[in-house]
């Protein structure tokens, strides 16, 4: 019998930042210059675009900042919840800023997601982000409409949530109805508890708050660092307001123009070669405990996965690791190459002593659950919301069986597991959109950066990306992991802080 962990799917797009490499850069030779993408009169809200009317109250309204530990300083600014409706019930997003020493202006920042939280990246902007751009601009990480601190999606109570990330289904037709049933349970607890706001937390509701924070911190134009789905949200901004678009990097950009089936299925192909670097890597080290060729050690990771269906390992907690959390244990090394040596001991614990805590505590990390059974973020739940809104799910469950069999013969090891995701948005209350293009035209230059080997956001997106977008240069960084400034190399942070602060952009084609 097949199994699929549909509530898995929730992993793919996350938060793109994992370990930092701190790096000061030398001045970056480059050749082609931003022009208008970023004025010097950026920073001067008398220059900026005329604010609509019927948002005035919106746009003209104050940002009280105040300390909250260290450098940072905190704020909240209203925005409306249905902008069809400003007259309205509001709603609030948090703003958490680190002052530049000779700021330009403001960078805003986006972890990725949909679900991540800009607010808690900003304690990792200090280790992440080099001194000269954090001299440069006065950083703002936020939390989008639904996310964390803002007003935010509630669904599930935290041992529901745990009941949901550790099951699995069989794809008969009981397996299928069951699926159906708890993506149903799932979509009524969310209305339940989140009301109206559910329904508007789009993208393109996001990035109309984006033009509302720019506006309010006084930049006539956005500059912004978003990565992984961040660089959805900016390139939907550069798309509905290109005249306000300043300097802008997508880091581990999203193609506009997929489906949901169609993302899901390059992402597992992609998570498979990563899974396949990974083998590879781990039987060079001497420490590793599989064995034979790179074939061979999948195939043992298969085989773990299987006897994990069977019978779930213990965890010395009352907690054990189903064949849903092992995959979700797997799968989050697979965005940074620095944690694989935690994957290769968790592993060890798991075949050889039956020991399931390490993969365990891997798969909690990348669901943002805390050791006392608290989970830390809405971001599984957020992720779901904002993504059945941005995408229109099939109803034809004849595709969904033909997807899932491309699925298994291309990706054979996370290919079945991932299966059938769309069922999740089927049982959504509200309907998505069908996905288009993004050309941003009469926008400033954009700089799209692609790793070659992501697992989360593929390197064919990036260059997908940089195709669709009327004015955008592509910056490649060959190597493993998801995304890439802040966790790459000088190569990359040069170029990047080379655009960011001085408006002059990499060379087309450049590899790091």
């Amino acid at each position: 019998m097949r199994h699929i962990v549909a509530f898995l799917a929730a992993l793919l797009i996350v938060a793109g930042c994992a370990a930092p490499q701190p790096e000061t850069p030398a001045p970056v030779e480059t050749t082609t210059d931003a022009g208008s993408g970023a004025p010097d009169d950026a920073t001067d809200p008398e220059h900026a675009a005329p604010v609509p009317a019927e948002l005035a109250d919106y746009y003209d309204q104050n940002v009280a900042w105040e300390g909250c530990g260290g450098q940072f300083e905190c704020a909240s600014v209203e925005v409306p919840m249905d902008y069809d409706d400003p007259e309205g019930q509001r709603i609030e997003l948090a703003l958490k800023r680190l002052p530049g020493s000779d700021a330009q202006g403001s960078l805003f920042i986006n972890p990725g997601g949909p679900g991540g939280s800009g607010v808690d990246l900003m304690e990792a902007v200090p280790l992440m982000f080099t001194t000269n751009l954090r001299d440069a601009y006065d950083v703002i990480g936020f939390d989008p409409r639904g996310v964390g601190s803002s007003t935010a999606v509630e669904c599930l109570s935290d041992a529901e949530l745990d009941r949901l990330r550790s099951a699995h289904y069989d794809t008969d037709e009981d397996g299928l109805a069951l699926l159906r049933e708890q993506a149903a349970d799932m979509a009524d607890a969310c209305q339940r508890h989140t009301g109206e706001l559910l329904g508007h937390v789009d993208t393109v509701s996001a990035a109309r708050d984006l033009d509302v924070l720019r506006h309010v911190v006084g930049d006539a134009h956005l500059n912004y660092l978003g990565y992984s789905y961040g660089t959805l949200l900016g390139a939907t901004y550069a798309e509905h307001f290109p005249d306000n678009a300043g300097r802008m990097v997508l880091d581990g950009g999203i193609d506009p123009s997929l489906d949901d089936a169609a993302m899901t299925f390059d992402q597992a192909v992609a998570f498979e070669a990563a899974l396949r670097a990974y083998v590879e890597d781990c039987l060079s080290s001497g420490s590793c405990p599989l064995s034979g060729s790179v074939d061979d050690g999948v195939g043992q990771i298969q085989d773990l996965l299987a006897m994990a269906e069977a019978t779930p390992l213990p965890t010395g907690t009352s907690r054990d690791l189903t064949i849903a959390l092992m995959a979700s244990g797997i799968i989050l090394p697979m965005y940074e190459d620095a944690i694989w040596p935690m994957l290769t001991s968790a592993l060890q614990a798991a075949m050889t002593e039956q020991d399931g805590s390490q993969l365990l505590l891997l798969a909690d990390m990348g669901a943002d659950r805390q050791p006392d059974g608290t989970y830390a973020s809405n971001s599984t739940e957020a992720f779901r919301a904002i993504n059945c809104l941005d995408y229109a799910a099939t109803s034809e469950d004849k595709r969904l069986d033909r997807d899932a069999q491309r699925m298994a013969e291309a990706a054979p090891t996370f290919g079945e597991l991932l299966s059938y995701s769309e069922v999740l948005c089927q049982e959504w209350p509200y309907e998505g959109v069908e996905r288009q293009p993004i050309h941003a035209e009469g926008a400033g230059p954009i700089l799209v950066v692609g790793t070659t080997g992501d697992p989360a956001t593929p390197y064919k997106w990036s260059v997908r990306l940089t195709e669709q977008l009327a004015d955008a240069t592509l910056l490649t960084f060959d190597g493993h992991g998801h995304t890439a400034y802040g966790r790459s190399n000088s190569c990359i942070s040069e170029a990047v802080d080379g655009y960011l602060i001085d408006g002059v952009m990499p060379e087309e084609g450049l590899v790091c």
